[in-house]
């Protein structure tokens, strides 16, 4: 077996060389966010009353049970936490199977592997070194994240086990996506059957949280975060069910890659369907083949968020106890009522994420070219600029599609309880809409940096985590008002519930505009780079 192994080390080092960059960076959004949770909660429920009275709220409601997970106990730390327990650790998570995929089927995807095989590096070495990089993350994520906590003044032991309940669910869900790697012969296929674990799971947790029965969340890894109870008893034991169950997936990874050809999966290949090829005769007709499936699976998640901001929007009332809580929500955006607060401020954080989204889409070219598929195309009669613009045309409609889909959701549900549907709709739809400029600007960045580097597309993430962070904490460090102006989030309306202004929203637009047309050029000129 040592020889199986051999040059684990020098690949589990080429990884964390490759994630220099990425890595560190979300861990310390992580564990940012969680530290900026609990002084945000300290500053809202100043007192034991204030803590039960929000406790006693937040488990009133079933569709946040559903979201989020109970309030175990009515303590600063369980408080302050719950909304970051099970949805945290889900995220979490999800970093480690984009972690696990990007150095295990993914090099075999490009062929690196392939080519690293044929010097001293044993047959496993490979797939060691990728569940060696993802749990040392998960690791170095849980404790980072304690670290931020105990420093907001809140108990070490809390803030222990809060932060193994994120290292637990990312070493779980690194050894799925070690698992499906086997299973499928492509990264992005992978990526998704691991992603759906990961949502089948949440569905349990979200099932027996808010409905029952109690069963169904300890039979989910992200139900497991919870039943560790931080700041709430911290119930240690329960730690040994993500540890051993992410042993025995990485052994079953292990297994799985004896069985198989290097480059292939285990589940068989399929042909598309026969008139696939008409949809294929144009530019735009390969970006939406490429991105339709990833698209669904985001309008889903979309109307789901809205359906559930929307059923929270008529309560969220109840959950404030003091008029500090009160004052916070309400100048998060909106000046008709917390309802509108809420609603923006849920709206405002959509936009954020849906940039996400849009990046993907040039990230999907970018990883087209390094793969050498796009060199072909554009040796026949396929002009680079077509090309691109097929892929922005897709980065800029997909988000206008997930957006409005959202605010459809919001509006149905809460327009049912307020008893005036389509009104609430078209406001809802608007509002959500307002953020697409913003999104567009990220759009123009991750295009720029695309369309002149290309290998600095890491630059367009980058710049979308240093936007939330100012918007996240801005503020509360007393930056100067031109930098938070940096952001184009800062300019985008806090919609529902307050006057909208044009100007910024045609100027972010016109900016964005100008990224785009310049990362065309760009890319025009630039050699095409594997």
């Amino acid at each position: 077996m040592s020889g199986a192994l051999a040059g684990t080390g020098a690949l589990a080092r080429l990884a964390l060389r490759r994630d220099r960059i990425r890595l560190p960076v979300w861990i310390v959004v992580f564990a940012a966010t969680a530290a900026s949770a609990a002084a945000a909660t300290a500053a809202v429920y100043p007192t034991a009353a204030d803590l039960r009275a929000a406790a006693e709220s937040i488990n009133a409601v079933p569709s946040l049970r559903a979201l989020y997970g109970p309030v175990r106990e009515a303590t600063l730390g369980a408080t302050s936490v719950f909304k970051l327990t099970a949805f945290g650790a889900a995220l979490a998570a999800l970093l480690m199977i984009t972690t696990a995929v990007r150095h295990t089927r993914a090099e075999e995807e490009a062929g690196r592997r392939e080519l690293l095989g044929s010097a001293v590096v044993g047959r496993y070495a490979g797939l060691a070194a990728g569940l060696a990089v993802t749990a040392g993350a998960s690791v170095a994520l849980g404790l980072v994240t304690a670290v931020a906590l105990a420093a907001t003044g809140l108990p070490v032991a809390g803030s222990l086990a809060f932060g193994f309940c994120w290292a637990g669910a990312g070493l779980v869900f690194g050894g799925v996506a070690a698992v499906t790697a086997q299973l499928t012969k492509s990264a992005r296929a992978a990526s998704g059957l691991a992603v759906l674990a990961l949502v089948v799971a949440y569905f349990l947790r979200a099932v027996g949280d808010s409905a029952g029965p109690a069963w169904l969340s300890w039979a989910s890894p992200i139900g497991w975060s919870e039943e560790v109870r931080p700041f709430a008893g911290d119930v240690w034991w329960v730690l040994v069910l993500p540890a051993g169950t992410a042993a025995v997936l990485g052994g079953v990874a292990v297994a799985l890659s004896r069985v198989r050809d290097l480059g292939a999966g285990l589940l068989p290949d399929h042909p598309g369907p026969a008139g696939a090829g008409r949809a294929l005769r144009s530019p735009w007709g390969l970006a939406w083949r490429l991105n339709r499936g990833t698209l669904a699976v985001w309008v889903s998640a979309y109307v789901l968020l809205g359906v559930v901001c929307g059923s929270l929007a008529g309560n969220v009332g109840s959950m404030l106890t003091n008029s500090q809580a009160q004052a916070m929500i309400t100048a998060l955006g909106g000046e008709k009522g917390i309802s509108d607060a809420f609603l923006a401020a849920e709206l405002a954080m959509a936009g954020v994420i849906t940039s996400v989204y849009a990046i993907t889409v040039l990230a999907r070219l970018r990883a087209e070219e390094r793969a050498l598929r796009v060199e072909p195309l554009l040796a026949a009669a396929v002009d680079r600029r077509r090309l691109l613009a097929g892929y922005l045309v897709f980065a800029a409609a997909a988000p206008a599609v997930l957006l409005a889909a959202l605010g459809l959701a919001a509006g149905l549900t809460n327009g049912a309880h307020l008893g005036r549907v389509g009104p609430e709709v078209a406001r809802l739809v608007g509002a959500a809409s307002a953020q697409l400029p913003a999104v567009w600007v990220l759009t123009g960045i991750a295009t720029v940096v695309f369309g002149l580097f290309g290998r600095a597309l890491t630059a367009a993430w980058t710049a979308l985590v240093a936007f939330l962070m100012l918007g996240e904490f801005g503020t509360l460090l007393k930056l100067d008002q031109w930098v938070l102006d940096l952001s184009p989030f800062t300019h985008s309306p806090k919609l529902p519930g307050v006057a909208v202004h044009a100007t910024p929203l045609l100027w972010l637009t016109a900016l964005g505009a100008a990224l785009v047309a310049a990362g065309v050029v760009g890319f025009r000129r630039r050699d095409v780079a594997g």
